[in-house]
């Protein structure tokens, strides 16, 4: 079940660039992290129960490379948080949901994560993370 908004996903080209302008509005940086398996390093900015993610590309084959050679920086993606991401992929999937995985994956802070594909999502790529279990 989806408990709330999680996080924001915007591409950058680089978060030492990029987080000048969040960290000038008060918001400060969780953490910085590599998720090697998605070729991206992450950023965390807490705002209230949410927070924005800051995706800056490893390598030029990356996903967040891609995008943001075809679309530039910007919002990337919508994250929500399941409080049972293997329930919520299993019932997407029997709705007729387009999932880009074929099962829930480790993602950034130890969560397990899932992708809905942005045309089952309205245009928009959504994300499912379930926190690791000392988190929730």
């Amino acid at each position: 079940m989806i408990g709330r908004l999680d996080h924001l996903g915007l591409a950058v080209t680089s978060i030492a660039e990029a987080r000048r302008f969040w960290e000038e509005l008060g918001l400060a940086v969780d953490q910085v992290e590599e998720v090697a398996q998605e070729g991206v390093r992450v950023a965390m900015l807490r705002v209230g129960e949410s927070r924005i993610e800051l995706l800056e590309a490893t390598s030029p084959e990356s996903p967040i490379a891609r995008f943001i050679a075809r679309r530039g920086p910007g919002l990337h993606h919508v994250c929500l948080a399941s409080d049972d991401v293997a329930a919520d992929d299993a019932r997407l999937r029997a709705a007729g949901f387009e999932l880009l995985r074929d099962a829930p994956s480790p993602g950034a802070g130890g969560s397990r994560v899932q992708f809905v594909h942005p045309k089952s999502a309205g245009g928009v790529l959504v994300e499912l993370a379930q926190a690791p279990e000392e988190e929730r």
